[in-house]
């Protein structure tokens, strides 16, 4: 039985569906005003094995993650940069592409907030029509103290709660704790029409519109970092409930914090990294490693002396599985399942009985990664040319079983990702429309230099590898 610890209760519970078999899944993604950093890359991470694990467990599993591509950040950004704010995002956007495809992540849904402005404005119209939301002078309200269960996913109290410390005070406001759900333009910015005039939906908003669209009004899980607990999480809930009448999400999962040398993360202590920095000294599938070595709930320390120790480590599993292919151990599955049977071999049947016991307690990687490495070193030891082909068959795809739900890629060379190729070519065709032929041409053979060969067609610029 899969056990997940719901924050909403504040204990581990056995996972029930709301429909047999399937699971809708929302999580919070990042606000694309800059490249990801390493604190962005573990709810990336942890809630892709998730994705993964309900996948190899047989699920029908709705997995959405979205870009919040409009905030303060992000305008002020491209306001410096002299570009729109839509150009802005959609530049971050293909960097979290990168990023994502670089920590291998499963393809999921990813709404961007800009283009679901219409259904955002008629959730406010239907809260506002059962009064628990009201407009003043072009800004709209939501009143948490009209919803009685306020506070119940961070236990916090409105009472306890002091205003101009962990609430915004606004004269606008008829009790410091409201909270907006739309804000009148200002100059310069950004902006949608609607009844109360120009402007933006609040950030919170802005998820419970995109997990009721593409997932309905109640969903399985909700995930997110340990910081949107309140007030992200806690004013979805609220806004979607009231608007629903029905509850928001069943469970909600929540990932620890990141440290850098064992200090928080943060620009101004000069300890802030982001995932790109990171992959230009150590590979992709081995910060995927450190991710996944501690229990997501857990704060997790990163640090060069931890990077170096998941790289050795990663390296260990690695040579094991280039042992298995020289010996002929090439699985051919594409998916693994959860019900496959290594009965003829018990030192398997083991193996694989821990893997998933790990996992389902609550996804703890940590205890899944032992089980791999227990599995490499059994594979070391009992496997030689002379094994019969079965026998290494069936440990190879036992190993990359193992390697498929943890997300760990063996195989993964270095080369350019998909979404670095886009970015790529952009670059080029702004070159060419600055009469920069030079460097248009240097990009052309930088390409073509890793085996990407770019071809000009009517349809725009399409490439092929070679």
């Amino acid at each position: 039985m899969l056990v997940i610890h719901n924050t909403l209760s504040g204990r581990e519970e056995v996972f029930q569906p709301l429909e047999e078999g399937k699971v809708k899944m929302y999580v919070c993604g990042p606000t694309v005003y800059d490249r990801m950093h390493i604190g962005n890359a573990r709810p990336v991470v942890v809630f892709d094995v998730v994705h993964r694990f309900f996948k190899y467990s047989g699920y029908d599993i709705t997995f959405v993650q979205n870009y919040t591509d409009i905030d303060d950040k992000i305008i002020a950004r491209a306001a410096a940069a002299g570009v729109s704010t839509r150009d802005y995002a959609e530049k971050y956007i293909v960097e979290a592409e990168i990023d994502t495809e670089g920590l291998n992540a499963l393809p999921a849904i990813h709404p961007r907030a800009t283009e679901e402005i219409a259904g955002m404005i008629e959730m406010i119209k239907l809260l506002m029509a059962k009064g628990y939301a009201y407009e003043n002078a072009g800004t709209v309200f939501f009143m948490p103290e009209k919803f009685a269960e306020y506070g119940k996913l961070s236990g916090k109290n409105l009472e306890e709660l002091e205003a101009g410390s962990r609430v915004e005070v606004d004269d606008q406001k008829r009790s410091p704790f409201d909270f907006v759900l739309w804000k009148p333009k200002k100059e310069g910015e950004p902006y949608w029409t609607s009844p109360w005039g120009d402007g933006r939906p609040g950030w919170h908003l802005e998820c419970s519109e995109m997990a009721k669209k593409y997932l309905g009004t109640t969903i399985d899980i909700h995930g997110g970092g340990t910081d949107l607990i309140f007030p992200h999480h806690e004013n979805e809930i609220a806004q979607s409930e009231c608007a629903n009448d029905e509850p928001f999400a069943r469970y909600f999962m929540h990932n620890g914090f990141i440290n850098i040398d064992n200090k928080k993360m943060s620009k101004s202590a000069n300890n802030f990294f982001t995932i790109r920095e990171i992959a230009e000294e150590y590979p992709y599938p081995v910060i995927r490693f450190l991710l996944l070595s501690a229990q997501y709930r857990k704060p997790l320390n990163f640090s060069h002396d931890l990077m170096e120790s998941a790289r050795q480590s990663f390296t260990r599993l690695s040579n094991a599985w280039e042992r298995l292919q020289e010996l002929g151990g090439v699985p051919a599955i594409a998916i693994p399942n959860i019900d496959t049977d290594y009965g003829c071999y018990p030192e398997l049947a083991d193996r694989k009985a821990e893997f998933i016991k790990a996992l389902e307690a609550d996804f703890n990687t940590p205890d899944a990664l032992t089980a791999l490495f227990e599995l490499a070193k059994i594979c070391n030891t009992n496997l030689s040319r002379d094994s019969e082909n079965d026998k290494i068959k069936a440990y190879a795809d036992l190993f990359a079983e193992m390697s498929w739900v943890l997300g760990l890629d063996f195989k993964q060379e270095k080369v350019l990702l998909d979404a670095e190729i886009l970015r790529k070519i952009e670059e080029r065709q702004n070159a060419r429309k600055a009469k920069d032929f030079a460097l248009a041409d240097k990009i052309r053979q930088e390409l073509l230099d890793q085996g990407i060969v770019l071809e000009d067609t009517r349809e725009g610029v399409k490439y092929k590898r070679v």
